[in-house]
């Protein structure tokens, strides 16, 4: 039977550069070049404690998330949060991999303006087949940011270096949300086709009786489409105006709504059925998304 391979915890600058060779110039931020590595790191599974963000420049090297690889070509940008366990495993040992990027510890940002603004960053949390694919315009910018943060670095360490140096990395997050939103709106057709699966897949939750399994949830739906959460969440919400969880609630509305003008079953019966625990909340939910209970939908639909 085939191992896993080791797991390797990642909790700080200095451990990443160790794994690679590097030297490290800050204890808490380094802008990465592993065409200078000197280590050969293949075949192992990283826990990452720290941000990292990664350009991929004509390189064969394969990433998973689980047991996904990422959609990771040449020109591409992957990102990472802590807690996230990634993947190595190449089918060549490169020991300096064409690829530039960034990493940085939590705590460079304690107390910036970006500690409060980090979890809006919704890539960090994507994963696999969810890559960005940066045009050669945005490649530059990219590239710009890394300098301008390197340039910050290779300055004396002041009281100023890391408020400066999250100010540059906020810059960089807010162009990688951009280049993100123009890659929903290239990739329209594909999204599309996921939304379409999305919906069908929702519509026969009910009809397969899986309400009774439990509420739909947007991780369900997002693992039959074979994406993270938080990269459906923002697709769907591109493709829609709404977010999952508000088409879902309204799927249910519509599947209830069917059930309260066909039947005769009992409120509770068919809040059940819906996946919900309790009626009550089936009721609130009815009521907050069409202005009624559900008893008053029923009684003044057979008037």
């Amino acid at each position: 039977m085939k191992q896993d391979p080791p797991i390797i915890r990642l909790d700080s600058i200095d451990a990443y550069n160790k794994l690679y060779g590097l030297k490290t110039s800050h204890p808490l931020v380094t802008v990465l070049n592993l065409t200078e590595a000197t280590r050969i790191v293949n075949h192992v599974q990283i826990d990452y404690g720290v941000y990292a963000l990664y350009l991929k420049n004509g390189v064969s090297c394969t990433l998973k998330y689980g047991r996904q690889p990422y959609d990771y070509q040449e020109g591409s940008v992957v990102s990472f949060a802590p807690g996230h366990l990634i993947s190595v495993d190449s089918d060549t040992d490169d020991i300096a991999p064409d690829v530039i990027g960034l990493m940085f510890h939590p705590d460079l940002i304690y107390g910036t303006p970006l500690a409060s603004k980090i979890r809006n960053y919704s890539f960090f949390d994507y994963s696999q087949r969810e890559a960005l694919h940066l045009s050669s315009d945005e490649r530059v910018l990219f590239l710009e940011c890394l300098d301008r943060i390197k340039e910050e670095l290779e300055h004396p360490v002041d009281v100023h270096t890391a408020r400066i140096v999250a100010s540059h990395i906020q810059v960089l997050l807010d162009y990688l949300t951009r280049f993100y939103e123009r890659q929903f709106i290239t990739r329209r057709k594909v999204n599309s086709d996921l939304l379409d699966r999305f919906v069908r897949a929702l519509k026969t939750y009910y009809a397969d009786g899986k309400g009774k399994d439990g509420f739909p949830t947007v991780n369900y739906f997002a693992e039959i489409v074979n994406l993270s959460p938080g990269y459906f969440g923002d697709l769907i919400k591109k493709e829609t105006g709404k977010t999952a969880q508000e088409i879902i609630s309204l799927q249910i509305i519509d599947f209830a709504k069917e059930r309260l003008l066909h039947s005769n079953d009992d409120i509770s019966i068919i809040a059940y059925d819906m996946g919900f625990q309790y009626p009550q909340h089936f009721s609130r939910m009815f009521r907050r998304l069409t202005g009624s209970s559900p008893r008053q939908f029923r009684e003044k639909a057979r008037l």
